[in-house]
C-alpha cells in the first residue's frame, strides 16, 4: 500500500504545460503534478473540457495521496490539435437518433490518443480516471489496451449503451443548438448549462464559473470540434461485454441528480466491471465539486491500493 505523503506547506510541483506529438498529426497539451516516481495517474476530462477543468487544487490532492498525476487535453480541445475534418450538424442530429453516422473520428481513437501519450512519457502502465466522455475513452482503453491499465475510475459515466446513461430531455435541444461566436456568448452558454447539469447540493460560485468560463474561451474552444467529439460519443459501442472481461481494480462514481448522464449509466458500468465499486453521491450533478475532493481521492487512492495488493 502506497501511504499518502507527509504533509507540507508546499503544494505538489506541477509542470510547464508540455506538448507531446503521438501520430497522425495529433499533438496532446499536457501538465503533471508531484513526483515522477510516484504512481503515475492520468485524468481524461470529458465533452469539450480542456484538461484545467481537472481543478489545481484537486491534482494537487491526488499527488500528495501518492500519484505522478497527468492531466491532458483531448483533441479538439484546449490547446491540442484541432482535427482538419467537417462536422456536420445533420450528422449529430442522425446520431441522436439512431447512434449511427459518418464520424471524423471515434472513441477508440480517442482511447489511442490517452494511449500514446502514456508511451510518450514512457509509462508502461497507469491508473486512469476519467468523468463523463472521459470516462468513456478510460473504460475504452481497459477494454482495448488492458495491460496499460493499473486501475479504472469511472465518473459520471455510462457503458455506450443506449438504454442507459441518458441525457434528460430538456437538455437535448441546447446540446444540438448551433453555438454563437465570441467570448461573451461562449460564457453565457455556459452558465446556463452548467446551471442545468451542476450539483444542486453542492451548488457552485457564479462568479467561479464565470471566471472558468472565460478562462476556457482563452485556452481555446473549437464548436466543430465540440461535435466531432460528440459524434464519437454517439456512434460508440456498447462496451458491457468487453467490461465484463476486465480484471482491474475498478470504481464507479455517479451523482444522483445527474442529469446529463443518468445514473443507471453508473451503475451499469459497475455492475459489468467483476469486483468494481460503486460510489453513487445523493445530489452530485454532473460536475466535480470541491466539497467532494476528498471523497473521490479516498475512494481513487483506496482502488489504486487494490492494484499494488494484487
Amino acid at each position: 500500500m502506497s501511504a499518502p505523503h507527509p504533509d507540507s506547506d508546499q503544494p505538489p510541483v506541477a509542470s510547464d504545460e508540455l506538448r507531446a506529438p503521438i501520430g497522425n498529426e495529433v499533438e496532446l497539451c499536457y501538465q503533471t503534478f508531484g513526483d515522477p516516481d510516484d504512481e503515475p495517474l492520468l485524468l481524461v476530462m470529458g465533452l469539450s473540457g480542456p484538461m484545467t477543468w481537472w481543478d489545481q487544487a484537486f491534482c494537487e490532492q491526488l499527488a500528495s495521496a501518492g500519484f505522478h498525476v497527468v492531466r491532458y487535453d483531448n483533441r479538439d480541445t484546449g490547446k491540442s490539435s484541432r482535427i482538419a475534418a467537417p462536422a456536420r450538424p445533420d450528422q449529430l442530429v442522425k446520431a441522436f437518433a439512431t447512434g449511427r453516422a459518418s464520424v471524423p473520428y471515434t472513441m477508440s481513437d480517442l482511447a489511442h490518443d490517452a494511449v500514446a501519450l502514456l508511451d510518450h512519457l514512457a509509462l508502461e502502465a497507469a491508473h486512469l480516471v476519467g468523468v463523463s466522455m472521459g470516462g468513456m475513452i478510460a473504460q475504452t482503453v481497459a477494454v482495448e489496451h488492458p495491460g496499460r491499465v493499473r486501475s479504472l475510475t469511472s465518473i459520471s459515466s455510462t457503458t455506450g449503451k443506449r438504454t442507459v446513461g441518458w441525457q434528460h430531455p430538456s437538455l437535448l435541444p441546447r446540446l444540438i443548438a448551433p453555438r454563437k461566436a465570441g467570448r461573451d456568448a461562449y460564457v453565457e452558454t455556459s452558465l446556463a448549462m452548467w446551471s442545468l447539469i451542476g450539483s444542486a447540493a453542492y451548488p457552485s460560485d457564479p462568479d467561479t464559473l464565470r471566471t472558468r468560463a472565460e478562462a476556457t474561451f482563452d485556452r481555446g474552444v473549437s464548436a466543430s470540434g465540440a461535435v466531432r467529439q460528440m459524434l464519437a460519443i454517439l456512434t460508440q459501442d456498447d462496451r458491457t461485454p468487453r467490461l465484463r472481461s476486465l480484471r482491474v481494480p475498478a470504481l464507479v462514481i455517479h451523482g444522483t441528480a445527474d442529469k446529463m448522464v443518468h445514473v443507471s449509466g453508473g451503475r451499469s458500468t459497475a455492475a459489468a466491471i467483476p469486483g468494481a465499486e460503486l460510489v453513487t453521491i445523493d445530489g452530485m450533478g454532473h460536475d466535480l465539486p470541491p466539497e467532494l475532493f476528498d471523497t473521490f481521492v479516498e475512494a481513487i487512492r483506496r482502488t489504486a491500493d487494490r492494484a499494488t495488493e494484487r
